[in-house]
């Protein structure tokens, strides 16, 4: 029995969820979007983006910022799956919302999008602070790029900027390679670097600065280089996703169907990377991609399939074990193991983390219960010394009494 050893099999089915299928785990056909705008205008100045989300299923619902009717709970139910926040210049939400209602609203599982521009307001900028983002503390100040820039016959300042730095991601954006830069013009951000949860999409280049391009640079920016990011996307422990933006501007029609030329750079494209990073984007953050769901764990003895309500102690190794789980590439995460040596409640948990993906933590309780007395080894190899003492003393005693008794 000591030598026993338990195989303790995970079958972890992680399969990507499907467009048609689901946009949350606990409404899976539910895409009730809530789009807040400064200005209606934005409807048909953004049009190309939210066209492409109506074609993917989501039913948006547009409001202006201020408006007295807005409401995403009612009666303790959230209304809404998603929110974007294309109001950048908002300094009060109209309605019941506030900044501690969107951050509600993340901290319960929904989903973000924000963009900003350098017309941000103090609220817009500290729900971005709150997700791990920090925007230049200088109201007036835009990215400039002086050998990045876009090449253009109205833009002279150099604050329209043709960015390729994505990050390596195939399950954030896509499989499919952006070709063409991103056009961008607004305000750079930083990240928090006590939030790990905050990642870079698109960076500035090295040569980059934060500042304002109207005025004289009289003392080096707060922001230089790569420690710019221009799109950052934050999954939460509760795997609510937020993406934002510093410039509104990266989602319009405009900038969707303009060229794009890089500065120093003799390649030119008919229309730039915008409309593929936004729409890429777009789909992971609402869950369309990345989206993981595990199915049948299971646990069992070696030799067996049937789960068993309790196993034994003494298939011996640690009451701690930490393994990595073994796949067949298929979806399939295995690992075996012997069960300690200490009875007790102990709990089997699995915890998965890949960048893009949400984030698995999976448990189950099992009880592990001592042998029974008629469970345990008759005779112990390592006990003969002590079984010999006992039976030698039995028969010293046995002969000392003859001797003693008939002994004249």
């Amino acid at each position: 029995m000591a030598g026993r050893k338990l195989l303790v099999i995970f079958f972890l089915m992680l399969n990507l969820i499907s467009v048609t299928f689901s946009f949350s785990a606990e409404h899976p056909t539910a895409r009730q979007v809530l789009v807040l705008l400064d200005d209606l205008s934005l409807k048909s100045s953004h049009s190309l983006f939210f066209t492409t989300l109506q074609s993917r299923g989501f039913n948006l619902d547009f409001k202006l910022a201020n408006d007295p009717s807005i409401a995403v709970k009612r009666y303790g139910e959230y209304l809404y799956d998603g929110l974007i926040l294309f109001s950048p210049s908002t300094d009060r939400f109209g309605g019941s919302l506030d900044m501690d209602g969107v951050l509600d609203f993340v901290d319960s599982g929904h989903d973000l999008i924000l963009a900003a521009d350098s017309n941000a307001s103090d609220l817009i900028r500290n729900i971005a602070a709150e997700c791990g983002v920090n925007f230049d503390e200088d109201p007036s100040a835009m990215v400039i790029d002086h050998a990045g820039y876009a090449v253009s016959e109205t833009e002279g300042d150099h604050t329209l900027i043709a960015s390729d730095d994505f990050i390596e991601s195939d399950v954030i954006l896509g499989s499919r390679k952006i070709e063409a830069p991103v056009l961008f013009k607004g305000i750079g951000h930083s990240l928090n670097p006590e939030n790990s949860l905050v990642l870079k999409v698109l960076s500035a280049s090295s040569s980059a600065y934060s500042a304002n391009p109207t005025s004289d640079l009289l003392s080096p920016p707060s922001l230089t280089g790569t420690a710019i990011s221009l799109v950052s996307v934050v999954q939460a422990r509760n795997n609510a996703r937020i993406m934002i933006s510093g410039s509104l501007n990266m989602f319009s029609n405009r900038l969707f169907r303009s060229g794009v030329q890089k500065s120093e750079s003799s390649n030119k494209y008919g229309k730039s990377g915008n409309e593929q990073f936004v729409t890429e984007l777009s789909k992971w953050v609402f869950h369309e991609r990345g989206h993981l769901k595990a199915v049948n764990l299971k646990h069992n003895k070696a030799g067996e399939t049937e789960e068993p309500p309790v196993y034994r102690i003494n298939d011996d190794l640690s009451p701690y074990v930490l393994k990595t789980l073994s796949t067949d590439q298929k979806g399939l995460y295995h690992t075996s193991f012997k069960v300690p040596d200490v009875y007790g409640v102990f709990q089997f948990k699995v915890e998965y983390q890949k960048l893009g993906y949400t984030t698995l933590s999976l448990s189950k309780q099992i009880p592990v219960q001592p042998f029974k007395h008629n469970e345990y080894e008759r005779f112990i190899t390592t006990a003969f010394p002590y079984y010999g003492a006992s039976f030698s003393t039995m028969a010293g005693f046995f002969i000392f009494s003859i001797i003693f008794l008939y002994n004249k």
